[in-house]
């Protein structure tokens, strides 16, 4: 039985993740940062199923994650936490940054991130209903 493994990559191509597996859901969030991206996160741990390559600038926000983008073309591909769960470290990839046939079905999950970490009601939309 073969593993689905989902590629992104940054325009230019020169920063480059991997998601292992099919992601539950891609979040949508409103918080200042992220709706400013215009990213949809699919959550996994890093070395687990998150694995990411290329030269990145970051911008660490609060306390608790460091946005990476590529330094040459700009694109948001990936956020790191800053604290450990169960000694493991949080990620999220940009699923933006993959084809959307990679991406399509997977249901999206809104996170009113400007109100505290709260998540809302499922709408039934999914990826495609975003990508525009």
């Amino acid at each position: 039985m073969s593993t689905v493994v989902i590629q992104g990559a940054c325009h230019c191509g020169a920063v480059q993740w991997r998601f292992k597996g099919e992601p539950d859901s891609a979040t949508a969030c409103n918080c200042t940062t992220c709706r400013r991206y215009g990213a949809l996160w699919a959550y996994g741990f890093e070395d687990e199923r998150v694995d990411v390559t290329g030269p990145t600038q970051t911008y660490t926000r609060g306390m608790w994650v460091v946005f990476h983008f590529c330094a040459t073309c700009g694109c948001v591909a990936y956020w790191r936490g800053l604290h450990k769960d169960k000694g493991r470290v949080p990620m999220g990839v940009n699923v933006r940054m993959t084809e959307l046939e990679n991406v399509a079905r997977i249901p999206i999950r809104h996170h009113a991130g400007l109100e505290g970490p709260k998540d809302l009601p499922s709408d039934g939309r999914c990826v495609a209903d975003y990508w525009f």
